[in-house]
């Protein structure tokens, strides 16, 4: 039978078919392939997440945040949290905040405000005078009507990665006002291209990546098992300050700085939306640097200079410095303008020109060769114009956002000898004298006052009496005792290490301060600090809960006065207003250890470092506390953990090597002073030890050798004179 011919519409459907069946098949296979993706993300997320579980509930790793919890009185407070700096820093290295205390539920009419920064706004040399303190000093007085809560959360050493994360915890606790004065890092921070804190990353999304991932735990583990932050390369065992950047120079036109400031901008703008996000207001601080009194710390020349210029620079450079030594000012302009022709991109001859203009009498020339100076200088400590720039950009794009601009730069400049900023407000390139902090505060305020959030109008309308500089410093303990403290901090912590000991006027700089401290200290007799006492008294009484006064009374008492009761009194005070806190352990720990109460010392030296087990010299002197009862083991298993925690812990390397020496180990003694020696070559009583141990194990010429090198680095000490004497005979002392 014939088939019959098909209709045309019948092929269609069998083409439908076809198709609908093709569709399948693509359907089904991709299908396939987005069950195989999301195996492959969604079995490594679970596994993350059950080993974030898991690390939870062992109580792995530390807490990430700005503040821990706690309570006074049995009300819940936050106070500042000692591990935060952990996420940036390895725990070894990492800085702290200054202590803070605030109520978990913000009181009724309070006007709670954060300042944001690094170790400028923190307040250093000297905590207890940063900015933040004098500015709540000022609110106090200027509205009466109002309740003010001034909080430092600012930390040494960190940049705007960090802060803007700080701020994001801040913005949690019910903010009214951020302020920020944040800029001297940026080069030198975490992640920036002068560091050797962090890796150096340009990628900003990697940066706040790993930085979030640290948050959690199972990034804190991660971290810990792929070596950290990688800084062994560096051989980075302890805090060294600022001289640990020294092999990191930047030029001002190494293509690196670009992307910082961008990053900077970047971070500026999320803080500000952060705020405004937790409905709070943000001041932005243009930030001011010491140009006149603070020379480069590092200068390079450019990189394509040949030769024969470098020599004909050279030539140059050189008669300009006769010519300025010899006070012939003109001549020495004429000779650095000359090398300027050359390469006008060192920084030390910026400066040097600044100098000569300045001491010409002309100040505007001045001015343009200190700027250019700091701009130049290639260990960027210092803000730079650009940086200042950004944060005045930053501002005016935020205005809607309720941003206001600060100008401390230009306040700093208005207020400084012709214009050129330096010691007066200034100890060293940017931190701030107790007049400098209270400029800073000052300039805030002009802007608080225009700005007073709406919620407390009605109560900012009483406005007293701006205090003045001299009635700050007298509330907040500002006195010749503590002027004189905060000098010798910045001798010692900062002007006698590298890099200040490679700027120019240096050792004319340290003699000067010096004979300045050693008058300001011959004058603290003992009638004059029973005066300051009296002073703190007062001053207490009037803010009883001020812990930072009682903190430094309780120094005085206890260091100059030696009155330990009444110091532990004070310091007892200081630990009910700090619970959650370090500090108070360490100063209750001294003066008992000072009274002879050992096994008081001890008991405050383990709570101490329950709440910070990094402190390498309170591992020492817990095992100083234990040494003296005469169990030795236990000392000796602490002062080697102090070394661990602090390798340039001298102390702990003078006491384990003289408890085994007395114990009769005499080639494990000897050890441990050639290891103290490798962090602290220069040290005479560990000299002088090595040299008894090896006249003692038969090598009297080489023992001989360090105990003459021992008295040439000290000469004056009565230790090491009697030891020369004994060893090296009654003439060897002169």
């Amino acid at each position: 039978m014939p088939h019959k011919p098909r209709k045309h519409g019948g092929g269609k459907t069998e083409d439908r078919g076809r198709k609908t069946d093709s569709t399948s098949r693509r359907s089904s296979g991709r299908r396939v392939w987005l069950f195989r993706l999301a195996a492959i993300l969604v079995g490594p997320i679970l596994v993350l997440g059950f080993l974030e579980l898991g690390l939870r509930a062992v109580g792995y790793g530390y807490n990430p945040h700005v503040a821990v919890k706690c309570e006074i009185d049995d009300r819940p407070y936050l106070g500042e949290n000692v591990k935060f700096g952990w996420r940036f820093f390895p725990p070894i290295l990492a800085r702290e905040f200054e202590p803070f205390i605030f109520a978990a539920d913000k009181p009724a009419d309070t006007c709670r405000i954060f300042v944001l920064g690094a170790s400028a706004a923190q307040g250093a040399p000297n905590n207890a005078f940063r900015f933040g303190r004098i500015l709540e000093a000022l609110l106090d007085e200027r509205f009466p009507g109002m309740q003010f809560e001034v909080i430092t959360a600012a930390m040494a050493a960190i940049n705007s990665h960090v802060v803007l994360d700080i701020a994001r915890d801040c913005a949690r606790y019910d903010p009214d006002v951020f302020i920020v004065y944040l800029g001297n890092n940026e080069v030198v921070g975490p992640y920036g291209p002068g560091t050797v804190l962090t890796p150096a990353l340009s990628n900003l999304h990697l940066i706040r990546l790993g930085i979030g991932l640290r948050a959690i735990k199972v990034g804190q583990f991660l971290s810990a098992m792929l070596g950290g932050f990688g800084l062994g390369k560096d051989g980075l065992q302890s805090w060294r300050g600022m001289e640990m950047f020294l092999g990191r120079q930047v030029r001002a036109d190494d293509p690196r700085l670009k992307t910082t400031y961008g990053h900077f901008r970047r971070n500026l703008e999320g803080i500000c939306r952060i705020a405004a996000g937790a409905g709070a207001q943000t001041i932005l601080c243009t930030v001011a640097t010491n140009l006149r009194d603070c020379p480069p710390f590092a200068s390079l020349h450019r990189p394509d200079l040949t030769a024969e210029q470098q020599k004909s620079w050279d030539t140059a450079y050189k008669q300009g410095v006769v010519a300025e030594t010899q006070g012939k000012q003109a001549e020495a302009i004429a000779s650095y303008l000359r090398a300027a022709e050359i390469d006008d991109s060192h920084a030390e001859l910026q400066f040097r020109l600044g100098y000569c203009y300045e001491l010409a009498g002309g100040h505007e020339k001045a001015r343009e060769r200190y700027i250019q100076a700091r701009d130049l200088d290639t260990l960027r400590f210092r803000a730079d114009t650009r940086i200042n720039e950004v944060i005045r950009a930053v501002a005016e794009y935020e205005k809607s956002q309720g941003v206001w601009l600060a100008e401390v730069a230009r306040a700093v400049d208005a207020d400084s000898p012709r214009g050129l900023p330096g010691e007066e407000l200034f100890y060293e390139h940017v931190h701030l004298t107790f007049s400098g902090n209270y400029l800073v505060a000052r300039t805030v305020l002009d802007q608080i006052e225009q700005r007073i959030p709406a919620k407390f109008a009605d109560k900012a309308r009483l406005r007293g009496a701006i205090p003045t500089c001299n009635q700050c410093a007298e509330r907040l303990g500002y006195n010749d005792w503590s002027r004189a403290e905060t000098l010798d901090m910045v001798l010692r912590g900062f002007l006698a290490k590298p890099p200040f000991t490679n700027q120019l006027h240096h050792k004319e700089r340290m003699e000067q301060l010096n004979r300045q401290l050693q008058e300001w200290q011959a004058a603290l007799t003992p009638d004059v600090l029973a005066g300051i006492g009296e002073r703190y008294r007062a001053a207490i009484a009037g803010a009883p809960d001020d812990w930072r006064l009682r903190w430094d009374y309780g120094q005085i008492l206890a260091e100059d006065l030696k009155r330990y009761d009444a110091a532990l009194e004070q310091y007892r005070v200081v630990q009910r207003l700090l619970p959650h806190s370090h500090m108070p352990h360490d100063s209750l720990a001294s003066v008992l250890r000072a009274k002879g109460d050992l096994a008081g010392a001890i008991a405050e030296y383990h709570k101490l470092l329950g709440i910070k087990p990094t402190s390498g010299i309170s591992y020492y002197y817990l095992g100083w506390c234990h040494n003296k009862q005469g169990r030795t083991d236990l000392a000796e298993d602490l002062f080697r953990k102090a070394i661990r925690f602090e390798p340039d812990c001298v102390l702990a390397y003078l006491d384990w090597a003289e408890l085994l020496f007395k114990s009769g180990r005499l080639q494990e003694a000897e050890k441990v002073c050639r290891d103290g020696l490798a962090v602290a070559p220069n040290h005479a009583m560990l000299r002088g030890n090595l040299g008894i141990l090896l006249v003692k194990t038969s090598r009297r010429e080489e023992g001989m050798a360090e105990i003459r090198r021992a008295l040439e680095l000290d000469p004056a000490s009565p230790q090491i004179r009697k030891l020369a004497e004994t060893f090296l005979g009654p003439g060897a002392v002169r």
